[in-house]
C-alpha cells in the first residue's frame, strides 16, 4: 500500500508539472459558450452587425493604402476577424487589418511584392504563436511606452503623408515611398489640385467630424462613404465638370469571390531576407492587440490571457496569407465599438466577420463608386486619432531619456522605416535602461563600524565594530555586467592601503549574471595572490546557486559565504587579529 501510495505522489507531481509547463492556450470562445444564453446572443448579434459596418470603410481604406485592392483589405478583415475571435484570449477582441500595419505593409510590396508579404506575414504568425507557447505575453507588455507612443505617432503622421494625393487629387503617379521626398513631389506639384476632389474629400471629413456630435453611436467613416458616393455619382452623372477618381476606376471590376487557397515557396535565402520584417510585424502586432486587449478589459472588467491572444493573432496571420491577405491584429477603435454596443464575448466578433462575408458576397460591386477622396478623409481622420499628440505633449514633462526615445523612434519611423524604428528603438531603451539602473545601484564602503538596520525597516539598530584591517563593501541592486566594472574600478580607486579581509556584503543583490560573476572570480583570485580573505555576506538563495553553478563557493570556501553580516563580521574580525598576531611576532 505505501508503495502505491508513493506512486501516486510523484504520478500527482508529475502531473502538477505537466499542466504547469503546458501550452498556455485556452480560447475565450470555448469559455463563453459554456454559460451562453439567447440574450447574450442578442446583445453579440446587436453588436456584430454595428462593428462589421463600421469596419466595412475601414478595411477598404487600409487595403487601398497598404498597396492592396479593397477586395484583399476585406478578405483580411473577415478571415483574420474570425480567426482572432475564435482562437484569440479576449472576450471582446475585433481583429482584422490597421492603420499601423500600412507603412511596413506598403514597403514590403514595394521591395519583395505580393509573395514577399505572404512570406513575411506567415513568418509573423509562427513568431506570434512561438511568443504565445514559451509564455512571452506579459513580457511584451513591458515595452516601454515611450517606444509604442513614437511609433505609433510616427505611422500616423506617415499615413497622413500617404493620403495627401488622393485628398488633394492631385493624380500623382509612382510617388516616393520616402517621407521627405514625397513632400517634395507634393510640394512640387501643388498648382494640380483638383477643386471637385479637394471638395469632396471636404465634405467628408466635415460628416466624419460631424457625426459623433449628433451620436456617439453613428458611424461617421461609414455615413461619409454613403453620403458622399452617392453625391459623386449624382454629380458624376450631371455635370461635366465634375471628375473624382474612384475605386473602380482605380482598381477596376473587383471579384466577389473568395480567393482560392494558395501556396508559396519557403527556403532559407528568403527567411533570412524578410526575417526583419516579419519581426517588426509580428512585434507591431503583439503591442497592438495586447493593448488593444488591455484597454479593453479595463471596460469591462474581464482578464485578457495574453498567451492565448498571442497564440490566436499567430493563427489568424499563418492563415490569411494564403488568401492574399495582409497582416491582421486587433483593433482598439473597432474593439470599443463592440464593447459599447453590448458585445462581451467572441461570438459578436465572429457575428462582424459574417457580416463583412455577406457584404463582400452581395453589395461589392457598390464599393466601386467610392470616391478615393472620401477614404483619404476616412484615413487622415484615422490618422489624427492615431497620432496622440495629447500623449506626447505628456511625455515631454517625464524624464529626458523617454523624451529622447520617442523622438528617436518617432523621426526613424518618419525618415526611414518601421523596422529600423523598432529595433533602434528597443536598442536605445535598453541602454537607458541599464544606464538608470547603474545609476541607482549604489556601492558604499564601510570601515571600523557598521549599522546593521541601515537601509532597512527596523527600528532597533545594531553596530557592528569593523576591525583594522577589514573593509566592507555593500552592492544594492543587481550585480550585472555594467554593475560589475563599476566595482571593480571602486576596488581599484577606494583602498589607500591593503586589508586583511574583504567582505561583500549581498543582501540586497536580487541576481548576477555572467560578467558579474566572472568579475567576482577574479577579484576572489587576485585577492587571494595578495594574501586578502575575501567573505561573502547575505547571499540570496538563487545567487548562492549561481555562484556554485560557477564554482566559486569552492574557490572562496563555503565557510567564507554567511546568511548574516554579524557572523561575516565576526569571522573578518578574527581574521584581521590573528594576522595582527603573527605580524606583531614577526
Amino acid at each position: 500500500m505505501s508503495i502505491m501510495s508513493s506512486n501516486d505522489s510523484v504520478s500527482a507531481e508529475f502531473a502538477k508539472k505537466a499542466v504547469k509547463n503546458a501550452v498556455d492556450f485556452h480560447p475565450k470562445l470555448f469559455q463563453a459558450l459554456r454559460s451562453y444564453n439567447a440574450e447574450k446572443l442578442k446583445a453579440d448579434i446587436t453588436a456584430g452587425i454595428v462593428v462589421g459596418i463600421v469596419a466595412l470603410p475601414l478595411a477598404i481604406a487600409f487595403g487601398i493604402a497598404s498597396g492592396v485592392s479593397p477586395t484583399i483589405g476585406l478578405i483580411t478583415a473577415i478571415i483574420g476577424g474570425f480567426m482572432v475571435s475564435f482562437f484569440g484570449g479576449n472576450s471582446v477582441q475585433i481583429g482584422g487589418p490597421t492603420g499601423a500595419f500600412i507603412v511596413i505593409v506598403y514597403n514590403i510590396i514595394a521591395q519583395f511584392g505580393l509573395h514577399g508579404l505572404a512570406i513575411a506575414t506567415f513568418m509573423a504568425g509562427v513568431i506570434l504563436v512561438l511568443l504565445g507557447v514559451f509564455r512571452l505575453g506579459t513580457v511584451i507588455k513591458f515595452i516601454p511606452y515611450p517606444i509604442v507612443v513614437g511609433f505609433t505617432a510616427g505611422i500616423a503622421l506617415t499615413i497622413f503623408s500617404t493620403q495627401i494625393n488622393d485628398f488633394l487629387g492631385l493624380g500623382l503617379r509612382d510617388i516616393p515611398g520616402q517621407f521627405i521626398p514625397k513632400w517634395g513631389v507634393y510640394l512640387r506639384n501643388i498648382t494640380n489640385i483638383s477643386v471637385p476632389a479637394l471638395a469632396t474629400s471636404l465634405l467628408s471629413l466635415l460628416i466624419i467630424i460631424a457625426a459623433p456630435k449628433i451620436s456617439k453611436k453613428l458611424p461617421g467613416a461609414l455615413l461619409a462613404i454613403l453620403i458622399v458616393t452617392a453625391l459623386s455619382y449624382f454629380f458624376g452623372i450631371s455635370f461635366d465638370w465634375y471628375s473624382v477618381e474612384t475605386i473602380g476606376d482605380r482598381f477596376g471590376t473587383m471579384a466577389t469571390d473568395i480567393p482560392t487557397p494558395h501556396g508559396f515557396t519557403l527556403n532559407m535565402a528568403t527567411i533570412n531576407m524578410l526575417l526583419p520584417s516579419a519581426f517588426t510585424i509580428a512585434v507591431l502586432g503583439a503591442i497592438e492587440s495586447l493593448l488593444s486587449a488591455t484597454v479593453a478589459d479595463g471596460v469591462t472588467g474581464s482578464r485578457t490571457n495574453s498567451n492565448t491572444e498571442l497564440i490566436g493573432q499567430g493563427i489568424a496571420n499563418i492563415t490569411v496569407p494564403f488568401f492574399g491577405g495582409i497582416p491582421v491584429t486587433g483593433a482598439i477603435a473597432r474593439t470599443m465599438t463592440n464593447i459599447s454596443n453590448g458585445g462581451r464575448t467572441p461570438v459578436a466578433g465572429i457575428v462582424h466577420a459574417l457580416v463583412l462575408l455577406l457584404i463582400f458576397l452581395f453589395a461589392m460591386p457598390l464599393i466601386n463608386y467610392v470616391p478615393l477622396a472620401c477614404l483619404a478623409a476616412v484615413l487622415m481622420v484615422v490618422a489624427y486619432n492615431m497620432s496622440g499628440w495629447r500623449t506626447i505633449i505628456g511625455i515631454f514633462h517625464a524624464p529626458k531619456s523617454d523624451i529622447s526615445v520617442l523622438l528617436v523612434t518617432f523621426f526613424l519611423t518618419v525618415i526611414f522605416d518601421l523596422t529600423i524604428a523598432i529595433e533602434i528603438g528597443l536598442l536605445l531603451a535598453v541602454v537607458l535602461f541599464m544606464r538608470r539602473v547603474m545609476e541607482n545601484t549604489e556601492i558604499k564602503v564601510y570601515s571600523e563600524q557598521l549599522d546593521v538596520a541601515e537601509g532597512t525597516d527596523l527600528t532597533q539598530h545594531e553596530v557592528l565594530n569593523v576591525a583594522p584591517g577589514v573593509s566592507v563593501y555593500e552592492i544594492d541592486g543587481p550585480f550585472f555586467f555594467g554593475i560589475a566594472t563599476k566595482f571593480d574600478e571602486l576596488m581599484r580607486t577606494t583602498l589607500a592601503s591593503k586589508p586583511v579581509v574583504r567582505i561583500i556584503r549581498m543582501r540586497k543583490v536580487s541576481f548576477i549574471d555572467a560578467t558579474g560573476l566572472h568579475n567576482l572570480e577574479l577579484l576572489i583570485q587576485s585577492s587571494q595572490k595578495e594574501g586578502i580573505h575575501v567573505v561573502l555576506s547575505g547571499v540570496k538563495p538563487n545567487v548562492r546557486e549561481s555562484l556554485e553553478h560557477a564554482g566559486i563557493d569552492s574557490l572562496v570556501g563555503s565557510d567564507h559565504i554567511c546568511d548574516h553580516i554579524s557572523k561575516a563580521v565576526t569571522m573578518a574580525n578574527l581574521i584581521a587579529a590573528d594576522y595582527r598576531q603573527k605580524a606583531a611576532k614577526a
